[in-house]
């Protein structure tokens, strides 16, 4: 492996140490001329950043820190399968079940669309001979984050176009069972196929509640032998829950994907196949393709996802701020910000680089968002004059998914929706000024813009590749590992410890647990 740089050790890193002292203020150089130039169009998205604390100097030095830190160098390893994940010793994957290539991954696809094919046509039933309605996804994490965004983003544009969907779809992720119990009430046991998906076979929480939802089964009169009609799985080849005893299906994911990156595998194909259709799944496939390929462009002024994560590192390492909100202005999207939430900070909420090595800047910022204008009536008030500055990433669309809208008060519900999203920008960018301090809006507050005519399954693909090559970008920018997930570990010893009643006692985590012992 060649010897990559952490990002204080970089020529540009000093640089812009200097830029970040002459400030930018958006009240003196936001014009029309500026929109105009700093916007990009990398179909089917659009990004605009004229709204960002950054001007031409600033810039060329994102220029010349991408060319100093091997940006391109980096992706170009990773798509050509060297093993970048240096942590778990792995290959980084993900990019492969987009990029139309055969092989694992295409193979996977194919099973997948002829058993979405037999359960659409009613050659596969539930045990008592009727036919499917309904799929229930069991997982947790990036088996559950991505997928459940990513069904809610489609589930209108489906229903508008094929006035159904084919399976409508449930999730259960959380080992609460108040949250299982919840589910299973809503769904009937004789036309519901569940996906159980765990890459090990062996996680804690979606074990539980598999066996949570066949004991529920079983309560209401279902044999093992029925059981195995209705239940089919996503995992690693192999893996205890590799059985054909079991499943009436299997399909593979390997170690290759990392769960947050996993949504264009197995894990969001079966689920948005059975749920919408293959073909939706393969269209939302081609989008995600798409980003890729355009992520390749060395020049940032034409490279929206290279801009982006730049923009990150300038906001996060040279003015300072902690945190930044993603607001979609589509209720669609009203999962998504979590499934960002999860896919950046398990990726780069990291301290050492790639070689173990303690390093000593920030690395990534909390992520957080809910859907406009919901999200104006909730935390805009610390947005706009909180003590804290959050810069902003907007999503919007030109067209609605369900083209049905009223006009009232001279203009339709759209109209106001995106009325409301490029006011809340000038109003960040611009402030207000007043002999009330308390009505004073200091301005200055950072956002960016990404837009597209439609969330379609094309546009929803390139929106998430969009992000995680973003996370990608950013990781290779600190010289950290995004791939691997630590942090994660250690409190699921303790849990297995304090459950077990085995290892080294720990007196004080055995108090707080009698807390809550009945």
């Amino acid at each position: 492996m060649n010897k990559y740089l952490n990002l204080d050790q970089t020529k540009a890193y000093n640089l812009l140490k200097e830029a970040v002292k002459k400030p930018i203020n958006l009240k003196e150089i936001l014009d029309v001329k500026r929109l105009r130039n700093y916007l990009i169009q990398n179909q089917p998205l659009n990004f605009s950043y004229a709204t960002c604390l950054i001007n031409d100097e600033i810039i060329d030095l994102f220029q010349a820190l991408s060319e100093e830190q091997k940006v391109m160098e980096k992706y170009n390893a990773l798509l050509s399968g060297e093993i970048v994940n240096i942590g778990e010793n792995r290959k980084v994957l993900h990019h492969q079940p987009r990029s139309k290539s055969k092989g694992f991954y295409g193979e996977e696809q194919e099973k997948i669309a002829e058993f979405t094919a037999k359960i659409h046509g009613g050659e596969l039933k539930g045990f008592s001979g009727k036919p499917f309605d309904t799929v229930v996804q069991i997982g947790i994490g990036g088996s559950d984050l991505g997928p459940r965004a990513l069904y809610y983003a489609l589930e209108r544009y489906v229903l508008a176009k094929k006035g159904k969907v084919p399976l409508n779809a449930q999730f259960i992720a959380n080992v609460d069972p108040d949250d299982a119990n919840f589910q299973l009430s809503k769904i009937n046991l004789e036309t519901t196929l569940f996906i159980v998906v765990s890459k090990s076979g062996t996680t804690q929480e979606t074990l539980t509640n598999l066996e949570f939802v066949k004991n529920f089964a079983k309560k209401h009169g279902m044999t093992d032998q029925d059981l195995a009609k209705h239940f089919i799985a996503v995992t690693g080849k192999g893996s205890p829950m590799d059985d054909p005893q079991q499943y009436l299906a299997s399909f593979y994911i390997d170690d290759n994907i990392g769960g947050r990156f996993s949504s264009t595998s197995a894990v969001g194909g079966v689920v948005l196949s059975l749920a919408f259709g293959a073909e939706i799944f393969r269209e939302f496939l081609d989008g995600a393709g798409q980003m890729d390929e355009l992520a390749k462009e060395p020049n940032i002024r034409k490279n929206m996802t290279l801009m982006s994560a730049l923009i990150g590192v300038w906001e996060r390492n040279f003015l300072n701020f902690s945190s930044k909100a993603i607001i979609p202005y589509s209720e669609a999207l009203l999962r998504f910000p979590a499934h960002l939430q999860q896919a950046d900070c398990e990726s780069n909420g990291k301290t050492v680089n790639i070689y173990f090595e303690r390093i000593d800047y920030q690395t990534g910022p909390v992520i957080f968002g809910e859907p406009g204008t919901n999200a104006q009536h909730s935390f805009f008030q610390k947005l706009h004059q909180g003590s804290d500055v959050i810069p902003i990433q907007f999503i919007g669309f030109q067209k609605s998914q369900i083209e049905n809208d009223l006009n009232l008060f001279g203009s339709t519900s759209l109209e106001k929706l995106n009325a409301n999203l490029v006011a809340q920008i000038i109003a960040l960018a611009l402030g207000q000024d007043n002999d009330n301090l308390n009505k004073v809006f200091s301005g200055n507050r950072p956002t960016s813009l990404i837009f597209a005519d439609k969330l379609t399954p094309y546009v929803l693909g390139a929106l998430l590749a969009f992000y995680e090559n973003v996370i990608m970008f950013q990781g290779f920018i600190w010289n950290i590992n995004s791939f691997d997930q630590e942090g994660v570990q250690l409190g699921k010893i303790l849990t297995k410890q304090v459950l077990s009643n085995t290892g080294e006692k720990n007196p004080v985590l055995e108090n707080l647990y009698s807390f809550f012992r009945v």
